[in-house]
């Protein structure tokens, strides 16, 4: 598991001196990787108990185990930086992406998405919009029909209009613009529950929701001081998510099935 889903997936534990200490963190990342518990303590004019227990609200036994893990991030990013194989960095996004979904509760998404009335589905920007469609016509096989939202706009007018028996799946690479931290903070307020597709990072969207899916992506130069970050993976995404919702669909219908058969034993 990534640094940025530890923070997302604890955030609501952190207080302003936590968030203090992981802003200097994410900003010092290279430096934070060799400091002590007490140099940072002095660096954040906290005390030593309270990186201590910051460490632990984000689920680690302690300081030395969460800069283990800072360590290894900022190796594998050195690593990202130096090896040109373009190809290879696919394949290990790729990995990333299994190790992260084999971690995730599949059955309970798709349990919020097989007792949902209506599920919308919002992609930003032109690539995230196709892979809407494309969970639309998809999941359409399985005779569960998805409302694609087009726009901002329309967005809006659906979110008025939800209600606790909808679910909205919520498409996008980055997930922290001033237009996500609003649709998000009214889904919480109001008891809303969305699925969050995102790139691996701490970013709003995932952060406010415990049904959280990530794809790993990574940038690399494409020249002439572009930069390309590949948004394949949805894609591969969409396709285990649908996967595992058929698998669900069976596993209900054999409840059912067995149901129906002890009543008729029942009432003979």
């Amino acid at each position: 598991m990534r640094l940025e889903e530890v923070i997302n997936n604890n955030y609501s534990k952190l207080n302003e001196n936590d968030l203090y200490i992981l802003k200097f963190i994410c900003s010092n990342k290279s430096e934070c990787t060799n400091v002590s518990i007490n140099n940072l303590a002095d660096k954040c004019n906290v005390s030593r108990t309270t990186i201590l227990r910051f460490a632990q609200k984000l689920g680690f036994k302690g300081y030395s185990e969460f800069k283990v893990m800072l360590s290894w991030e900022e190796k594998k990013k050195e690593n990202d930086q130096t090896d040109r194989d373009y190809v290879n960095k696919f394949y290990l996004d790729l990995e990333e992406t299994k190790k992260n979904l084999n971690h995730k509760n599949m059955q309970e998404i798709s349990k919020l998405i097989y007792d949902s009335d209506r599920v919308f589905v919002y992609g930003t920007g032109m690539t995230q919009k196709a892979i809407a469609k494309e969970m639309q016509r998809t999941f359409l096989v399985s005779r569960k029909y998805l409302y694609v939202i087009e726009g901002e706009t329309e967005l809006q007018t659906v979110l008025s209009d939800v209600t606790l028996k909808d679910v909205l799946i919520i498409i996008t690479l980055n997930g922290n613009r001033d237009f996500f931290k609003t649709i998000a903070s009214n889904l919480k307020i109001n008891g809303i529950k969305y699925i969050s597709m995102t790139k691996f990072s701490d970013n709003v969207v995932a952060r406010n929701t415990p049904y959280n899916l990530y794809i790993s992506t990574t940038v690399i130069n494409a020249g002439k001081d572009q930069t390309h970050e590949s948004t394949a993976l949805f894609f591969l995404l969409v396709d285990i998510l649908f996967r595992e919702y058929l698998i669900y669909v069976e596993n209900q219908s054999m409840i059912k099935a067995g149901n129906s058969d002890e009543e008729e034993v029942t009432d003979k």
